[in-house]
């Protein structure tokens, strides 16, 4: 199993990739938060790296952004 740091890393470079693939839409937090019908709160939690990311919610934002997979997780 992973160590705690190292998943707190990967939290952090899928919220930095996610904020990055948002940004580059042109989409806000807010119009993505509904497309992906999550919280804005949540969603501001999963960017900044600070809260687990369910596989059902990483499928969502990625469908709500219209982005591949590599574009999120790109390793």
């Amino acid at each position: 199993m992973d160590n705690p740091v190292v998943i707190r890393a990967q939290l952090k470079e899928f919220g930095c990739n996610l904020r990055r693939a948002r940004v580059a839409r042109k989409i806000t937090q807010e119009a993505l938060s509904e497309k992906a019908d999550l919280n804005i709160r949540t969603l501001q939690k999963i960017e900044a790296g600070k809260t687990n990311v369910l596989i059902t919610t990483a499928i969502r934002l990625r469908q709500g952004l219209g982005c591949p997979w590599q574009e999120l997780f790109p390793r």
